[in-house]
């Protein structure tokens, strides 16, 4: 295992952290673990040198914080660096923080966390946590013994991301979706750089986009792109090690669900090194990236230019799940997130085709027809 420095502590961490969200499952009950799988994929990574084990109170629908307790028995708590993480969207009060970290240390087994994160911050998140001067709680609960650190995990834009990272002096680390089409997306690699220049570890979540970037084979443009280059690798190390060259990452996070994936990560890890990638190498990450781009149909920058609708159409984000869904071949995935996420008054269907989008969009799309297109794709009413 290849270890890396975090941040300014005098720790090394091992490249290649455990994430406990996507465990395997008995059947499709998210919260029914299959213990008999994950208790030897989760010591296998330990055994291998895994350090950084990291969880939530809400993963597995509230069991992998129970799971994890169990299997760190005997010996293995010991060997690891435990992270758990606030409920940013439970807290209202001073007395619900104490209360889910007395929960949390009751449901890991232990008597301290390592690294504690406040969860999914964003900016109505963090105003709360200001309001409830988080940080006066949480360094009482360090004194006290009950975690170590402090960090944060991040799903907003840079500007609330830079207003998190500049509002409390003493975050330990952070942690950021990041992968290599995801270079502009929230924190991004402006984040990464302004969070490493702080002296922050950066913990990256979703290295492969959810596993989107792990399909194997990807789609043929991107396949004709790997198939270029003389390195004999997976669509998904291709990803990861892309995540491993940058110095700045401290780890990453990977949500295994089979020991197979346990294994090959680990060898991933053991072949990665910061700076790695030659040019070569990189330029077929930036073809990949261009040809997956390429597979979405609507040229949408999210400028919102078109903002706000005159019928309230929610323009950019239905094109954002129309064009993710098509980039990633997730029509299903798509659907879903169309249907739950974008609410009925905002839907594409809701487009009187008055034309207002269209005389204020840059990039002269055909805003009408695309909506149209989109609605019909993501409701099964056609293609």
């Amino acid at each position: 295992m290849k270890y890396r420095p975090f941040g300014k502590l005098d720790w090394q961490a091992s490249a290649l952290g455990f994430g406990c969200m996507r465990l395997p499952t008995l059947g499709d009950d998210s919260g029914a673990i299959d213990e008999t799988l994950a208790v030897p994929m989760l010591h296998r990574a330990i055994d291998a040198g895994v350090n950084y084990i990291d969880t939530a109170w809400a993963y597995h629908r509230e069991q992998s914080e129970v799971f994890v307790g169990k299997a760190l028995s005997g010996g293995y708590r010991e060997r690891v660096h435990l992270a758990t993480k606030l409920p940013s969207w439970l807290i209202t009060t001073r007395a619900d923080m104490d209360r889910f970290l007395d929960t949390q240390l009751e449901r890991l087994q232990t008597d301290h966390l390592d690294f504690y994160l406040l969860h999914t911050l964003n900016a109505r998140f963090w105003q709360n946590y200001k309001d409830l001067n988080v940080f006066d709680w949480a360094e009482r609960k360090m004194a006290e013994g009950k975690f170590r650190y402090l960090g944060f995990s991040f799903h907003d834009t840079y500007e609330v991301f830079e207003d998190i990272l500049n509002g409390y002096d003493n975050w330990t680390f952070c942690q950021i979706q990041y992968n290599y089409m995801d270079i502009n997306y929230q924190a991004g690699q402006k984040g990464l750089h302004a969070a490493a220049d702080k002296g922050l570890a950066v913990i990256v979540m979703e290295p492969l986009r959810g596993g989107r970037l792990a399909k194997n084979p990807p789609p043929p443009a991107v396949a004709q792109v790997f198939a270029r280059s003389n390195r004999d690798w997976t669509p998904a190390n291709w990803a990861l090690q892309w995540v491993w060259n940058q110095p700045e990452v401290s780890l990453l996070l990977s949500g295994m669900s089979t020991m197979e994936q346990v294994e090959q990560n680990l060898v991933s890890a053991d072949n990665s090194n910061p700076g790695s990638l030659t040019r070569e190498d990189l330029a077929v990450i930036d073809q990949a990236r261009q040809a997956r781009e390429s597979l979405a149909p609507v040229p949408c920058t999210h400028c919102e230019y078109c903002l706000p609708c005159p019928s309230g159409v929610a323009i950019p984000s239905v094109f954002e799940i129309y064009n993710t869904a098509l980039m990633y071949d997730e029509r299903q995935r798509g659907q879903n997130a169309y249907k739950n996420d974008i609410p009925d008054e905002n839907k594409a269907d809701c487009c009187v085709e008055c034309g207002t989008c269209e005389t204020l969009c840059p990039q002269h799309i055909e805003i009408i027809a695309w909506l149209k297109k989109s609605h019909a794709y993501l409701t099964q009413t056609g293609e």
